[in-house]
């Protein structure tokens, strides 16, 4: 808050010095407040979507998982109104502390519940209830059902019963599901697209929030069409499949400093990363894409520029991101921008193990949930959700990336995408257990 503070004195001081002295102020300080009142302008929300039947005009650029009020209150002010949240998240109660200040009605706030432990009509209600206390309001716009790993999970009578009841009171609006993968081995044949789907059969579903990239189009992207042929609003996260070369190259350099490269255990599946690291440095020099950010902008209006889209959750952990966030509202994928994506996807495409996979899981011999792990993961290095990833990778019951160590790589033959996964699994094992 500090940051955005600081401005707007700055922005006080000059306005006034203008009154006062008038043209005696310098042509230079002219032009930097020139400059600086158009990048005020630049920092606004540019496009309203409807998101699907509810009829709610969303900003195109909504909040994701954020932990700072000032970071919030600038998104607010900027004209984001898409609230996006969970009971499971720490930043629940955050956000209620800036909404209760805000115009509830010009906010749209959704939350989360996952399905589990008491699954009776009593049991979602008193959650619902915590939920609003919270958020430190009177309704919630929208109550997801979280990450449900099956289509039957989607027909939990006590789940339906108790949001009936809630919109009969006036507390919900409406109901959505969200899905970025499996959590487990058990079921890696319920994906997230066909979990989406049938929950679009069903008809009780009104948002979905689903992972989608540009390295991540297949499944999705059917979909998202069969979202606008139902109506049904349409949220995004994991927009940004970018960062995992930057962040992998790093981590292998860090390992070959500290001596730990040359470990037995760890040969076999970082030698199949380095090889796909090294082809994508190649690819990176050649079209030069040494600007991660500049990728990162491309992805996010790569999903922009799809008309069957209606917002993207952000997550910022300081006020540079917020920035670059609000700078893509309204804008669409550059041609050039497409001939850069089509390059990093040759290049860099196989060492982004897609979010909602979960298609090499059945050819692990010991049911490694890998597509949980490497979520786990993003938390730790895109979020910086350190402290939950850690304790999430050690809740997972049973088998971990520990197994991955000694392992011949049975999951990479089963990967379309020619992702060196065991090397991933084997960085991703030290990071989240501090080994």
């Amino acid at each position: 808050m500090s940051q955005k503070v600081s401005l707007s004195r700055r922005n006080f001081l000059r306005n006034s010095a203008f009154g006062i002295f008038g043209a005696a102020i310098p042509l230079e300080m002219l032009q930097e407040k020139s400059e600086e009142s158009e990048k005020e302008q630049t920092l606004k929300v540019k496009e309203y979507r409807t998101l699907g039947r509810t009829g709610w005009k969303v900003s195109d650029i909504g909040c994701g998982y954020i932990a700072d009020e000032g970071l919030i209150n600038a998104m607010l002010d900027a004209g984001v109104n898409y609230i996006d949240t969970a009971e499971s998240y720490p930043n629940q109660k955050i956000y209620g502390s800036v909404v209760k200040k805000r115009n509830r009605k010009e906010i749209f706030i959704s939350s989360k519940m996952e399905i589990k432990d008491d699954l009776s009509k009593e049991g979602f209600l008193k959650r619902f209830r915590k939920c609003l206390e919270e958020l430190q309001t009177d309704y919630i716009d929208c109550m997801m059902m979280h990450l449900p790993e099956k289509i039957e999970t989607l027909k939990t009578e006590g789940f339906h019963a108790a949001m009936q009841q809630l919109k009969s009171e006036g507390r919900l609006r409406f109901v959505g599901v969200s899905h970025h993968g499996s959590f487990w081995f058990r079921d890696p044949e319920e994906t997230m697209d066909k979990v989406l789907l049938a929950a679009a059969d069903d008809g009780r579903f009104d948002v979905y929030l689903m992972a989608y990239n540009f390295l991540k189009m297949d499944g999705a992207e059917k979909v998202l069409q069969v979202c606008k042929e139902k109506n049904i609003g349409t949220t995004l996260m994991k927009t940004k499949p970018v960062s995992t070369y930057y962040r992998l190259k790093a981590s292998v350099e860090a390992l070959q400093k500290q001596g730990k490269d040359v470990h037995e255990l760890y040969l076999a599946g970082l030698e199949r990363y380095k090889q796909k690291a090294e082809m994508a440095d190649r690819f990176v020099e050649k079209y030069d894409l040494k600007n991660p950010e500049e990728i990162k902008d491309a992805a996010v209006r790569f999903v922009l520029s799809n008309p069957h889209v209606n917002t993207v959750c952000c997550s910022v952990r300081n006020f540079d991101e917020l920035e670059r966030f609000l700078r893509l509202s309204g804008s669409r994928l550059s041609d050039l921008e497409k001939k850069k994506l089509a390059a990093f996807r040759e290049g860099c495409g196989p060492l982004y193990c897609r979010h909602a996979c979960g298609i090499c899981e059945p050819k692990c011999p010991h049911g490694v949930p890998i597509n949980t792990i490497m979520r786990y993961n993003h938390y730790f290095e895109a979020q910086g959700r350190e402290k939950y990833a850690i304790a999430q990778y050690a809740a997972i019951p049973g088998a971990k990336a520990n197994l991955c160590f000694n392992c011949q790589g049975f999951c990479e033959t089963g990967c379309p995408y020619d992702v060196p996964i065991q090397g991933k699994l084997i960085l991703a094992h030290r990071q989240l257990s501090l080994a």
